[in-house]
């Protein structure tokens, strides 16, 4: 489960005997074609490891353990879905990048029926995708998850940012701390095919749980849309638990952030998070 794997899958293929090379066929569609490959064959092989650890005992149960929560979680991630744009990209360029992203997506449609293979009675039982296809039809839900595949890159700089941005405002204006793994896991292992969506809404949760903090310091001021402020409550309980009305002052702005965050407090939460209902309002995360 080693980064290189990628690189050095591109680079066996790119060693190895081929054909005489077509007139018509440039070395760069080769390099394409190879990368592809790789990205493919790395994919398959890391996907097939992730099966085995857990049934390599103790050790293994713990490494897979380790590779269910953030950060272990998210280096995973990472080799399924960045790291192979990385490889390609130096390895073929441009060109690169659009076969990398065919390998993944080869992957996919290899690792699918051999999975499927592997557990026929879950095939033939009740599942998810029979389900779906039956209330929206087969080619439009199938489609619709192919394009849900182009949000993984806004997830992956959501999560990029709650582990660069956010841990500092911790230290400088005393933000809460979250035990990360607790949000960023994958949990629904019995439902195979759950592993993004799984980590998908673990990082969109904990994003929302920040910006509330940052939203209700520096910003506790209600929206002048009534409409916009009931489609944020649910992300936002502040809008009607303590931010001053559009129409407010400065001065009455100034009194709510002197009254929820007086100096010397230990933890600057947003005013509904669990830490004001502590006894000695200590951090959940300490």
């Amino acid at each position: 489960m080693k980064p290189v794997l990628l690189l050095s899958a591109a680079r066996a293929l790119a060693e190895s005997p081929v054909a005489p090379v077509s007139p018509g066929v440039s070395s760069s569609y080769l390099d394409a074609a190879r990368t592809a490959g790789g990205v493919c064959a790395a994919l398959l092989l890391a996907a097939g490891m992730l099966h085995l650890i857990p049934r390599t005992g103790r050790t293994g149960r713990r490494l897979s353990a380790w590779f269910s929560r953030a950060p272990g979680l998210d280096a995973l991630i990472a080799y399924f879905t960045v790291l192979p744009i990385v490889a390609g990209a130096a390895y073929a360029g441009w060109r690169g990048v659009g076969a990398a992203v065919l390998g993944q997506v080869l992957a996919v449609l290899i690792w699918t029926p051999l999975h499927e293979l592997a557990h026929p009675a879950a095939r033939r039982g009740p599942r998810i995708v029979h389900a779906l296809n039956r209330s929206v039809g087969r080619v439009r839900n199938h489609a619709a998850v192919w394009i849900t595949a182009l949000a993984v890159p806004v997830f992956a700089i959501v999560r990029l940012a709650e582990l660069v941005v956010y841990p500092p405002l911790t230290w400088l204006v005393r933000f809460p701390r979250y035990r990360q793994g607790e949000w960023v896991n994958v949990s629904r292992h019995k439902f195979q095919g759950c592993l993004y969506c799984d980590w998908m809404t673990g990082v969109w949760s904990l994003g929302s749980e920040m910006l509330r903090n940052v939203e209700s310091f520096w910003c506790p001021i209600r929206f002048d849309s009534a409409r916009k402020c009931e489609n944020c409550r649910v992300d936002f309980p502040d809008v009607d638990a303590g931010w001053v009305p559009a129409d407010a002052g400065m001065h009455d702005v100034a009194a709510v952030l002197a009254s929820k965050y007086p100096p010397g407090q230990r933890v600057n939460a947003w005013f509904g998070h669990p830490v004001r209902l502590t006894v000695d309002r200590a951090d959940p995360a300490s």
